[in-house]
């Protein structure tokens, strides 16, 4: 039965508060991320104060699902981070309690979070998503002066169509401007071109006044009543100056959410779900269709091509001497139209794939966004749970609270999701990746990382112990480590100076015996390196020893002692018999011949090595076992002393 105690109260105070903090911290940042893209439809547009705040309300509620895995993963970080630099973590784990247990409360929360993530997407967010477009469709068409783009038509002024080819930012000016208007019918068009131009709003904000310079003014008179008495197809006029009053309202007013509406991210789930089955009805009638037209296209070559083979055959030879074909037997003029003909219908079939290419990728990328978007609902409230088993284990590993660790750690991890979600939806949306994977793939990849986090922390794993990971590498590059000895502050009990200078006296002995027996210098037979087992227990024997006395020694007062072990190499045991402790690694490695050649010199160099080092330790140990029997002499003589008086 679960049952609430006092440590589930005490962790979920130091996550709750933490991530009430971080949520509001993350939803900001992610705000003013996603402000950048629409600064300039908020710029010189004079919005009040209340567009505005609806604005960035339907922001943030279009951004709070976004927004709750990156907090829990910030704020389970932490707070796991804080209970293990303050030690309570370890007080935690001393009373008995695993870290699993110790989570539980917080896995509870963490999944309400994931419902109340799931419930914001499929309800709040796409009524927020339809009014947020409303208003930004809205601010776009309130000052179009700003809104022309270069290089492409602009049709956001009714009745007119504007091409500007560039546009100074600073003076608003317009260069090499192009315009089409079209009142009543297609036939009724006028069409102005200028050299440059200028775009302003009138002061009540109703129409729009353009200013021309150097440009001609056409327009068909088609429509106009001439009088009868003469046909003037078209008007030219030439002008250096010319203004134009446009009709356009300036103020702001709402835009119309029929076309916002039928946007995936505007549903909820049950909406996309029931649109889905309308939208694969739809496709598979049009796609019918358009296989019938196209097996109709190949039926007709088809017949095509056996009626002309019929009439060639039914030719005599001796008609056609010099011709093979019916297009040989055509005249030039003819040729040249038949060409043409065949030309323009293979053109006319080529526009018509296009279209119903470009169409069918339309329709078929319609279905995509509205599965993508059914399924990002569960993957991105999924992404709570799996971030909180990332963020907490983390923090109880690495044991570093605050701002600083956690923050770097979460948004590298942030990053990576970040990456692999949106290259996979966006994968998906091309149709270039399945829909299923392209969605899942974030959570694929995070998953099996939050799994391992959770196993590691759970077993007191010490993965980012960094001179653990130092001490790994150099033992993998054969770097030398260098020993370390200092003057103890506070000494209890000095070192057995006679015992210890007995002990050094056989080392030197038993690695005479070692160096004539094992053959340093000479090459090992490769057999026995990578297919036999090549333990050598008398170098482990002699280096046990030697540390022993080394640490005895250690806490010795002299300082001419404790810089002559200093000068004793650390002995390296292994890497100059096998690459690998484990035999199957070493027949891996060995039937491998690149591999296997360079652990073969890589053990050559240790073997040398190990040579000099107990060569050093020779010639140290005869420097120091003087200097050493001469303190333990003084040592027993002080004691000898010491003994008579106190009697």
């Amino acid at each position: 039965m679960f049952r609430i105690k006092k440590l589930d109260i005490f962790i979920t105070k130091q996550f709750g508060l933490l991530f009430v903090g971080t949520f509001f911290i993350c939803l900001f940042v992610l705000m003013m991320q996603f402000l950048w893209r629409y600064v300039d439809e908020l710029i010189g547009k004079g919005l009040s104060l209340e567009i505005l705040a609806q604005f960035f309300w339907y922001m943030g509620l279009g951004l709070m699902p976004q927004a709750f895995p990156l907090a829990i993963l910030l704020s389970s970080l932490i707070a796991y981070g804080n209970l293990g630099e303050s030690s309570e973590l370890t007080a935690i784990k001393a009373a008995g309690i695993s870290l699993m247990q110790s989570m539980r409360s917080l896995i509870v929360i963490t999944i309400l979070i994931a419902c109340i993530s799931f419930f914001f997407q499929n309800v709040v967010v796409p009524h927020a998503n339809v009014q947020f477009s409303q208003l930004l469709l809205s601010m776009k068409q309130k000052s179009p002066e700003l809104e022309i783009p270069e290089g492409i038509f602009y049709g956001g002024i009714p009745g007119s169509n504007l091409y500007v080819e560039k546009k100074d930012l600073e003076t608003g000016r317009l260069y090499g401007i192009m315009i089409y208007r079209q009142s009543n019918s297609y036939e009724d068009q006028t069409i102005i071109l200028a050299d440059s131009g200028m775009l302003q709003s009138t002061a009540e904000k109703k129409h729009l006044l353009l200013t021309l310079w150097s440009g001609e003014w056409f327009e068909n008179m088609r429509s106009q009543d001439m009088g009868g008495t003469a046909e003037v197809p078209y008007r030219r006029e030439t002008f250096s100056h010319k203004t134009i009053l446009l009709d356009f309202d300036g103020d702001f007013n709402l835009a119309d959410v029929a076309a916002i509406s039928g946007d995936a991210k505007a549903k909820n789930l049950k909406k996309i779900m029931t649109d889905l089955d309308s939208i694969r009805l739809s496709n598979d009638s049009i796609g019918r269709q358009f296989y019938q037209e196209a097996r109709g296209y190949t039926l007709f070559a088809a017949e095509l091509s056996a009626s002309d083979s019929t009439k060639l055959q039914s030719m005599k030879a001796e008609e056609m001497p010099c011709m093979d074909s019916i297009y040989a037997r055509m005249s030039k003029d003819q040729q040249r139209e038949a060409t043409r003909m065949a030309a323009r219908q293979a053109q006319n079939a080529v526009n018509d794939l296009s279209f119903k290419s470009d169409y069918a990728n339309h329709i078929n990328r319609n279905e995509r966004t509205h599965m993508i978007e059914a399924i990002g609902k569960f993957t991105l409230a999924l992404s709570c749970i799996i971030f909180f088993f990332i963020g907490a284990p983390l923090g109880a590993i690495i044991r570093k609270g605050g701002l600083g660790v956690p923050v770097i750690i979460s948004v590298l991890v942030f990053i990576v999701y970040y990456i692999f979600e949106n290259s996979g939806i966006r994968m998906a949306r091309d149709d270039n990746w399945t829909v299923w994977f392209g969605t899942s793939i974030s959570t694929m990849v995070l998953a099996p990382l939050a799994v391992f986090f959770t196993y590691k922390a759970n077993r007191d794993s010490t993965m980012f112990n960094i001179d653990a990971y130092k001490q790994l590498v150099m033992r993998m590059l054969g770097l030398r480590v260098h020993r370390n000895i200092t003057k103890k502050e506070v000494i209890i009990e000095e070192p057995k100076y006679l015992l210890d200078a007995d002990m050094l006296t056989n080392i030197n002995v038993d690695i005479n015996k070692y160096s004539e027996q094992h053959k340093l210098l000479r090459w090992p037979n490769p057999i026995n390196v990578f297919f036999r087992p090549g333990d050598d227990h008398d170098i482990e024997h002699i280096f046990h020893v030697l540390e022993v006395a080394v640490e005895d020694l250690s806490y010795t007062r002299n300082n001419q002692v404790l810089m002559m072990l200093n000068q004793i190499p650390i002995i390296a045991t292994h890497a100059h018999t096998r690459p690998f402790e484990r035999k199957w690694l070493n027949i891996i490695i060995g039937l491998f011949l690149p591999t296997g050649l360079f652990f073969y010199f890589r053990m050559i160099r240790f073997r040398v090595r190990l040579y000099k080092d107990l060569q050093n330790v020779i010639r140290v140990n005869q420097e120091l076992i003087p200097k050493v029997v001469e303190l333990g002499d003084i040592k027993t003589e002080a004691k000898m002393y010491v003994e008579p008086t106190s009697k």
